[in-house]
């Protein structure tokens, strides 16, 4: 990871396409449950931020890849800090829904 790496915005298109071709992996939506029933990415789960601390009871491989995404990155990047100090060593933010650029389901 280079310094700049930090700043650079993820791609939330090309993060559900790696997402896509994963044999096993988990996409998590977490944006609030009306947010999410707005419309959200095909296969993701919602488990808004404020409950991510059940994920942990929920998924019990660690090393599963796990893909995560809210609007626009803030909340999902702390979802993922919170992962990984949970243990789980295959976290992903993905970015924000809002620069989605396929079709989302209700």
């Amino acid at each position: 990871m280079g310094l700049f790496d930090f700043f650079k915005k993820a791609d939330i298109n090309e993060g559900y396409r790696e997402y896509r071709r994963q044999k096993r992996a988990m996409l998590i939506d977490v944006r609030d449950r009306d947010e999410f029933a707005a419309g959200h990415l095909q296969g993701a789960r919602n488990i808004p931020l404020s409950s991510i601390d059940k994920t942990v009871s929920a998924i019990h491989d660690k090393d599963m890849p796990i893909y995560v995404y809210c609007l626009s990155g803030g909340r999902s990047r702390k979802a993922v800090s919170a992962l990984q100090k949970a243990g789980y060593t295959n976290v992903k933010n993905i970015g924000g829904v809002q620069d989605y650029t396929g079709r989302m389901v209700k």
